[in-house]
């Protein structure tokens, strides 16, 4: 008999069991197991091992990844296997063993060969990622020893990183592999060290072999050494029920079939969970609340593998990754015939989620997977009966629902065999390859008359194209007992458009896309059938499977001449080797204070409204809840901002965007915190209009003022002398930092005199201290910001960092205790903003060979509600001319004022939007004009001393050596050849090319942060500790730093440490950005330690004989500007200090059907100068350029028309993943270029290289310019940035796309809109 909820709450009260685990080797035995507590969360707060990180909460970023062990009994044998600690619920892990970071090696005791070679291949920048994939590591070779490179590939789809591009993690672990190690001189087609860093001076005379690392000074990996998996863990249990009782949830692990369906029928509403992929993420982004869970993963019966007379039999519990090793044994063993379905469900696991997923998600009925129309659900059991269904079309009665009675349970599902004469394919179809959600999927079946192409009988369903997955059954009708013919595919296609059908408001947009995508992806399947009846009627064949390549790379840089000079060497990160063994303290890290509070942010839901009323009576009942905290209880100023006060800490009466941050609520632990945040009942008056597109914001004249406009020669007269005038525009999408550590603040009240202490991960200490200090009513001097190192910034913790940190302060102060708040991934990509979209009109003047004489160009940038910093991203007018000499050109800028979360900061900062404008109009010039791309761009390139529009001097111009370099390093002529003959023989997948420079200024827009500061102290037993304005980020500054002192003084970097970045060290600092900071800190280094060298000479010249230790025990602190500065009004001044150059080559191919698009080729050569340390500047590069890869082709935030944003996390904001970089990478530092403006003749290379990622922008739209010649379309065509899979295939029209028209704007209300 159904239980009521009172009973539920009766049943939490009764003691539970035991949980008894082991971590690293320790056994742990819990009392009080708590259902909802995550893994994470124990071993972060209750054991304090914080080397397992929080990225995602959602199990996209690998992040959290830790290797869990268990004895399995039925194999009778151990198996180890990676997961999301983030997902994996506490008691799930009863008699099971984890393995973290930690617990593999320390710098203490002894690193792990998995550890060392990540660190030292620079495969750890930031290092928040580092952890998680270095146990995605460990867990592989636990299984296997001796991987192959695609086993490594595989192992890391579930894991992120934003800081290194991924070539050298691959690179350094690619040592394990069975192929891997040293090619002995036979050049391995993986990129040969001897190849590798090959450098050769003017003479030709060759110098000797230089390497990032020594790859002989790898630890080997010994399988003998590893932990022991503890034997008291297989002693066979006595197998009973158990049972955790928490706060709210009751957790029930059943032994046998019978007890869990007698719980189903006491809790008919209770959750099965198994792997919690799903339960999870609904009770943590949907509030979905399930207070009886009961977890089946130990039960016989649904963990069954057997071969039936029809098909294989899989238990309802068993593990993708079992489902997976099944089906590819049945493959190798059974007759081809028969296993097209089980070859189809093979290739969709392989992009389904990453490893960590399909390690502990089960085979319940995916309702996202077209295969499911051709198995049986071969049990579905409840008490009282058994019953054996279809998988039809009336499985699904709607979205996420299912024809099972509350009773019941999915017992197992049948896969099927296929006969001669059927064939299957099945399709996905989504923005990324790796680890992401389908767009649309299908299955397609066909069986056809014995010995003939007629065809008996087809089955064709969609995913994506409706709630619920939906069969053409009109169109398979009309196919039935026809020949597979050119006229059956005309008639398929057509009764697909027509049966497919989408509202264009349809839920996850894309409409035209999705529509063709039915047409599309038949076509493929007519083909593949079509060659396996061998009608030879073919001229290509399709291959459904997906190969995914090993990549191979070159990296080249100058060897410098004196081995013993450090400044230049490729020396490692370091705090490599601490990041990647998880000792490296980030803010969240910090161990927690006895009395410590957790904050939970309460943001709007509207984007324009008046507040009315705020009622926290729900949230204040919740258990732990200590206050609300608001505007009211601010001491000092509510009005807060970088530049100018147009913000708020708390929304007072009004909300300007959704996610405006209108309280917080302050708790004894963060689940209580955010659960109260949750009940916060906010009720408002909408206003209008709500801005939010930019044509929005130009449609109501909204903008941030000054309107900003440079402009140089005579511009009218220009285009009077053109012989043709074209007029284009673009959109460039905005980018979401995707920092992996999120913003975290901990805000400590000292307790007298108002002083209060921060701990935050932010790249701008001074102006958080100054922002706090004001919202408290004190003077700075009262308020220390501290910065060990921060996840990664991106430009995304220069100024938006403040709006938490001010929130933590104004609670830790009321409160009168420290409170902590790191915001999950949602909040973060919610409040914070991120790069500026753009939108671009220009009219071109240019001659018949390509020359432009003339150009006028207008910018939009959507700053969202607030200015931020939003006018230095002026710096798109500085560089709307990227590398190329217009004689006459007028650029205008507007920032537009939206109801958007503020925009901000975002390596780059408006440079790559007003060089990407550029490029597009210098495109449909050479479009235009029918001549080669390269040759058109290479005409109008500016020369040595010729001026910019904003008449600075191009001295030390270096872009025509880079040109010449790359073209080299590429082989770019012969590659041409290659790419012209490929798209001769292929029709439906096309290669493009193009080559693409960069020029980029350096310094701060705003003059007055062209300065920095640096403090060095001498101890008296010789060691150094060195303080300096810049914070570390992952980008090595500290490194490079400490190389500089180290030349300097003289002395062995082992002497110099670098603790932190603090106000009350070194104050007033900028921010660290703008990519000046290696310039700027290493210039106030210098400059310290060149006076204590003064200072020390008269001790030197005492005691010559002496040492360094002999002389010392003093400080110096220094700071160091530059001057620079430009005026708008009279188009005068310096407002950069040099520009650093960089040319890149790309290759593409993309898939004409589907979008899909590969990276095969990328060539770059980078000018930074005499380099501070190669290996620091090739990961900066390479790093930056695989941002930009996102930014150009790949990441999308995707809005409503009411300013919400949907992309809120991995799951649907998609950064590149391992399986994106190119397939051939080959970077290369600029020789003999030293630049006398900066330290030691370096370059900056933060942010420069991220806009040659536009070459593979438009090697992408010289593919579709190929496809659209197939169909007799030439000249210019609009491809606005990302070119995502969608705006590929729309751009290459064709037969299909004609039967897809979009609907009309404006006749409908659209799902998102281009912001």
């Amino acid at each position: 008999m159904p239980i009521t909820a009172e009973e539920i709450k009766n049943k939490l009260q009764s003691p539970g069991d035991d949980l008894v685990f082991f971590v690293n080797g320790k056994k742990i035995t819990e009392k009080n197991a708590e259902p909802e507590k995550t893994l994470l969360t124990y071993l972060r707060r209750n054991l304090g091992l914080t080397g397992t990180k929080l990225g995602c909460a959602e199990g996209g970023c690998g992040a959290c990844t830790v290797m869990v062990s268990k004895y399995h009994p039925h194999q009778n044998r151990i198996i180890h296997y990676a997961v999301n600690a983030c997902l994996a619920p506490l008691c799930s892990l009863h008699h099971c063993a984890v393995t973290t970071v930690e617990g593999i090696g320390s710098m203490a005791s002894k690193l792990h060969p998995v550890q060392e070679r990540i660190a030292k291949a620079h495969g750890s920048q930031c290092g928040f990622c580092t952890p998680g994939i270095v146990m995605s590591m460990y867990a592989l070779l636990r299984n296997n020893p001796q991987p192959s490179m695609h086993d490594v590939q595989e192992a890391f789809q579930g894991n992120l990183c934003r800081c290194t591009g991924y070539r050298p993690i691959l690179e350094g672990y690619r040592s394990f592999t069975k192929d891997g190690g040293c090619c002995g001189g036979k050049a391995q087609s993986n990129g040969c060290c001897m190849t590798n860093e090959h450098t050769q001076e003017h003479d030709s005379s060759t110098l000797p072999v230089q390497k990032l690392y020594d790859q002989s000074e790898f630890m080997p990996l010994d399988p003998t050494q590893e932990i022991i998996f503890p034997p008291e863990l297989m002693v066979k249990q006595p197998q009973r029920e158990l049972r955790f009782a928490g706060e709210r949830v009751l957790w029930i692990q059943p032994c046998s079939l019978e007890e869990l369906l007698e719980l189903k029928a006491t809790y008919p509403n209770a959750k099965l969970v198994v792997g919690n992929t799903e339960v999870g993420i609904e009770m943590k982004f949907k509030n979905l609340f399930y207070p009886v869970i009961l977890a089946p993963a130990y039960i016989p019966e649904l963990n069954i593998i057997q071969n039936t007379q029809d098909g294989i039999q899989v238990g309802a519990s068993v593990t993708l990754t079992v489902l997976g090793d099944v089906l590819r044994a049945a493959v190798k063993k059974l007759p081809a015939h028969q296993t097209e379905v089980f070859k189809a469900v093979l290739e969709q696991l392989r992009w389904f989620a990453g490893q960590q997923i399909r390690n502990v998600a089960v085979c319940h009925v995916p309702e996202d997977s077209e295969i499911k129309f051709f198995m049986y659900v071969s049990g579905l059991v409840n008490y009282w009966e058994k019953r054996v269904i279809e998988m039809d079309g009336k499985f699904f009665p709607g979205y996420r629902k299912t024809i099972l009675k509350p009773e019941e349970i999915l017992l197992s599902i049948e896969i099927p065999y296929t006969r001669k004469g059927q064939y299957f394919s099945a399709f996905k179809q989504s923005p990324r390859k790796e680890d992401d959600i389908a767009i649309v999927t299908c299955g397609m079946n066909v069986f056809f008359k014995e010995q003939s192409n007629i065809v008996q009988s087809i089955r064709i369903s969609y995913g994506g194209m409706a709630p619920v997955t939906v069969l053409a059954t009109a169109t398979c009708n009309r196919l039935l007992n026809r020949q597979w013919n050119e006229e059956l595919l005309e008639e398929a296609c057509t009764s697909l458009a027509e049966e497919m059908n989408l509202s264009p408001s349809a839920p996850g947009g894309m409409v035209t896309y999705r529509r063709t995508l039915t047409i599309s992806l038949f076509y493929k399947f007519f083909l593949n059938v079509q060659h396996k009846l061998s009608l030879d009627l073919l001229k290509e064949v399709f291959n459904i499977v997906f190969f995914l390549d090993s990549p191979s790379s070159v990296q080249l840089y100058q060897v410098h001449k004196y081995l013993d000079d450090v400044v230049g060497q490729p020396i490692m990160h370091l705090s490599a080797l601490k990041q990647a063994t998880g000792e490296a303290i980030y803010c969240d890290d910090i161990p927690c204070y006895e009395n410590e509070l957790h904050l939970a942010l309460v943001t709007s839901t509207k984007a324009h409204a008046l507040i009315k009323s705020i009622d926290t009576s729900d949230a204040m009942a919740v258990p732990g809840v200590v206050a609300f905290i608001s505007a009211k209880d601010i001491p000092g100023s509510n009005m807060t901002g970088p530049v100018v006060y147009d913000e708020t800490v708390f929304a007072d009466d009004k909300v300007t965007c959704v996610g405006h941050i209108v309280g917080a609520i302050v708790a004894d632990t963060q689940a209580h915190a955010q659960r109260a945040a949750k009940a916060v009942k906010i009720s408002y008056e909408e206003l209008q209009p709500v801005i939010v597109t930019i044509q929005d914001a130009i449609a109501n004249k909204s903008f941030f003022q000054p309107v900003r406009s440079i402009e140089r020669g005579d511009v009218a007269q220009g285009f009077k002398d053109s012989d043709h005038i074209l007029h284009g525009e673009m959109h460039i999408g905005g980018q979401e930092q995707f920092y992996l550590e999120t913003n975290c603040t901990l805000a400590v009240p000292r307790g007298e005199d108002g002083e209060m202490e921060l701990f935050v991960s932010t790249q701008s200490a001074s102006k958080t201290q100054a922002l706090v200090a004001k919202a408290l009513g004190v003077s700075a001097n009262r308020v220390v910001c501290r910065v060990k190192r921060m996840g990664g910034g991106f430009g995304g913790k220069e100024s938006r960092s403040t709006i938490l940190s001010t929130v933590v302060a104004v609670a830790a102060h009321t409160v009168k205790r420290p409170v902590r708040c790191m915001l999950d991934r949602d909040e973060d990509m919610l409040v914070t903003g991120g790069r500026h979209p753009f939108f671009g009109h220009y009219k071109v003047g240019y001659m018949n060979n390509g020359r432009v004489m003339a150009l006028e160009v207008t910018l939009y940038s959507n700053a969202g509600n607030s200015l931020d910093l939003s006018l230095s991203v002026s710096r798109a007018l500085f560089h709307m001319d990227n590398s190329y000499n217009i004689p006459n050109i007028r650029g205008t800028g507007y920032v537009c004022k939206t109801n958007l979360p503020s925009n901000s900061a975002f390596r780059g900062f408006g440079g790559p939007q007003g060089m990407m404008i550029a490029e597009s109009w210098m495109s449909d010039v050479a479009l235009s004009c029918g001549l080669p791309a390269e040759e058109v761009r290479r005409m109008n390139m500016y020369k040595e001393g010729d001026f910019t529009p904003f008449s600075q001097r191009l001295d030390n111009f270096t872009i025509d050596r880079c040109w010449e370099e790359c073209m080299q390093l590429s082989d770019f002529n012969k590659r041409k050849d290659a790419v012209e003959q490929y798209n001769r023989q292929h029709r439906w997948t096309k290669r493009g090319l193009s080559i693409i420079p960069t020029k980029f200024g350096i310094s701060f827009t705003a003059v007055f942060l062209n300065q920095a500061g640096a403090l060095v102290l001498v101890y008296s037993d010789g060691s150094v500790l060195l303080t300096h304005g810049g914070t570390e980020m992952g980008q090595g500054l500290h490194t490079k730093m400490v190389q500089v002192a180290s030349k300097t003084l003289g002395i062995p970097c082992s002497k110099i440490h670098i603790t932190e970045t603090s106000t009350n060290t070194v104050p007033n600092t900028s921010p660290t950005a703008a990519s000046a900071s290696s310039d700027l800190n290493g210039m106030a280094i210098y400059n310290a330690c060149q006076t204590l060298l003064q200072r020390l000479q008269p001790y030197k010249d005492k005691n010559p004989k002496g040492c360094w230790e002999d002389w010392v025990s003093i400080s110096e602190s220094s700071v160091f500007r530059q001057n620079l500065g430009y005026d708008f009004e009279t188009n005068s001044g310096r407002p950069f200090n040099y520009f650093s150059y960089g040319v890149a080559v790309s290759e593409v191919e993309i898939d004409c059907l589907t979008g899909s698009h590969k990276n095969l080729h990328t060539s770059i050569v980078m000018d930074v100068g005499k380099s501070l340390n190669p290996a620091l500047d090739i990961g900066q590069v390479e790093g930056g350029f695989m941002q930009g890869l996102g930014l150009f082709t790949l990441e999308e935030l995707r809005y409503s028309p009411d300013g919400y944003l949907y992309t809120r996390g991995p799951g649907m904001y998609k950064i590149p993943a391992f399986g994106d970089i190119p397939i051939e990478l080959k970077v290369s530092l600029l020789r003999d270029a030293p630049n006398e403006k900066a330290i030691f003749s370096s370059k900056a290379v933060g942010e420069p290289p991220l806009f040659l990622a536009a070459s593979v922008f438009y090697a992408i739209k010289d593919a579709i310019t190929a496809a659209r010649a197939e169909s007799n379309l030439t000249g210019p065509f609009r491809l606005d940035s990302p070119a995502t899979p969608e705006r590929i295939r729309n751009a290459c029209e064709d037969k299909f796309t004609k039967l897809c028209p979009p609907a009309d704007p404006g006749t409908f209300i659209p799902w998102a809109v281009q912001v």
